[in-house]
Order: structure tokens, then sequence, then C-alpha cells
């Protein structure tokens, strides 16, 4: 098959990109960098350079391919003239556009855990928007990848794990979080995307479910601190504290809603209906050694 593939060498589309390309699949990596064209070509895709701000080149990055994985970048919270709906509206709407454009007919976007909801779900309703979009193509089979809570999200922490020796969140505690790894996402994308499939269908991936004490309990002893503690803190004191380390305001108020969504079951109602008959093969006990890796080089 021929397949595009959004998001550069990312933490997803690099190992998506490893195991379609070792399947024998022809794949075109589509990346705003040129620096990157050397790597993505050393794991034997082509490379295609240019931007998902552009529908123009996108609709020729598509055109041809068999199907196309799209996904959304990420921004940069930290920037206070970003507009985080619109950036991530504009990049729906021109998947949506291009898709259209080049006849392709098998499509899978990277979406969210909590995107069935229309509100109430902070910056992850920004996905049932762009779900609410490609559903309205005609003639394209898409699946809506919902990934969970991913665990390099833990890597915010490590701040506070060194000043205070805790995690501090408005989620989590004794409440299970369901965890997962970007491989095995990859490795959920890599199958989605070559199966066929007439509609539109959602398929959550997570590799581990785990309240935020044993959360925290893998991950201590991982770095050497075995008194490590998940310390449930209020909605307020998330958003002082998100701020504080220079988060936009407004996507702090998103950030703090949706995980208030986590912790209160909101966000996981659609998940808790569907899950996934297998979990993921990667689990927490895996990934913290490339945590504590990256904690002591901090």
């Amino acid at each position: 098959m021929k397949i595009t593939i959004t998001g550069s060498l990312g933490n997803i589309s690099k190992p998506l990109t490893q195991e379609l390309v070792q399947k024998g699949h022809e794949v075109t990596v589509i990346s705003s960098s040129t620096e990157k064209q050397a790597e993505i070509e050393t794991l034997g895709a082509l490379a295609a350079t240019g931007s998902v701000d552009d529908v123009t080149f996108l609709t020729k990055a598509f055109t041809g391919a068999d199907a196309v994985y799209c996904m959304i970048p990420r921004a940069n919270y930290f920037d206070p003239n970003l507009d985080l709906d619109a950036f991530t509206r504009t990049i729906g709407n021109n998947y949506a556009e291009a898709i259209q454009k080049s006849g392709v007919k098998r499509v899978v976007f990277l979406s969210s855990i909590g995107a069935h909801l229309e509100q109430n779900s902070g910056i992850i309703q920004r996905y049932n928007e762009i779900e609410t979009v490609l559903k309205k193509l005609h003639d394209v089979s898409v699946t809506f990848m919902r990934p969970t809570s991913f665990f390099y999200n833990l890597l915010a922490y490590i701040p506070v794990i060194k000043s205070q020796g805790i995690i501090a969140a408005n989620y989590g505690a004794d409440r299970m979080i369901p965890w997962v790894s970007p491989n095995d996402i990859a490795t959920a994308i890599a199958k989605e995307i070559t199966t066929p499939l007439d509609g539109k269908k959602v398929r959550y991936v997570v590799s581990e479910e785990l309240t935020g004490d044993e959360t925290v309990r893998i991950l201590g002893e991982a770095i050497g601190k075995p008194d490590l503690k998940w310390v449930l803190i209020s909605d307020e004191e998330t958003l002082n504290g998100l701020v504080n380390v220079g988060i936009q305001p407004k996507i702090a108020e998103g950030l703090v809603e949706m995980y208030a969504g986590l912790y209160n079951g909101l966000l996981g109602e659609d998940y808790n209906k569907n899950k996934p008959a297998e979990m993921g093969k990667t689990k927490l006990a895996n990934y913290a050694k490339e945590f504590a890796a990256i904690y002591n080089q901090k």
C-alpha cells in the first residue's frame, strides 16, 4: 500500500513509519523540516516537506495514496498569542479538504479519549469538532483513534518531583488513570490503516490502567524515590500552578477542565463502554526506565 503519514518523526509517527516500512508498504512522511529528510529516507520512507497549514501541499501529498494518517501537531502552550481553537480547527478543516480533493478513501485520524463530548472536556473539545467534520466526508472510511493518557505526559512533573518529592494534580491519587504508550498507539494505527473499512469507526488504545498512587509507586522505584506520593490538589491550585510556569491562562483552564473530567469520570464514559479487548504491550514499568533516564539528566 501507498501510505502518507503526518507528524514527521514524532513519538507516534516514527515507530509507525518503521513498522509500515518493515511490512513492505510505500510510506511518505510529511514534515515541515527539511532537516528531517535524511532521517526519514534512512528509515526507508519518502519525505514530503511542507506544512499542514497548506491545503495545496497536503492535497498533493495525499494524492495517489491508498491511505493517510492525520494528526494535529503539538502546539506551544506557552505562547501568549496562540489561539488553540483556531489552530486545531484550521488544520482539521485542511485535512478534510485535502482528503476530498485528493480522492483518498482510507483515513486514520489521531483523536483522543473524551472526544465524544461536545462540552466540559477542556482542550479535548477541539477533537470532537474535528471528528464531526471528518464524519461528514462521503465515500471516505475513517478510523478515529482515541488514545488515553500518554506516559510521556508524566515528564512534566519532574520539576515538582525534584523540588517537593510529590506529583500534585487535580486527578489521579486513588482514581484510575488509563495510560498509553506511543509505541502501542503506532502499532494500533499500523493495523487499522492497512485494514479495509467501510464507513466510520472509533478505536480506543490503552496500555495499562493504574491509579495515581500505583503510578507514583512504579515511578518512585525507578528513580530511587520509593516514598514518592501523588497528592490530589484542587482545580484552582492546579490552574495557578500551570499559569505560574508560563502556560497561557486560557489553555491552562482547558487543561484543568480536562484533568477534572478524567478524575470525575466524564472523560472516560465512552472509553469505559468501548474498551479494547486487549491492552498494549508497553507497561509503565517499561516506560519508567526511560522516565528515570530523563529524570537523572535534568
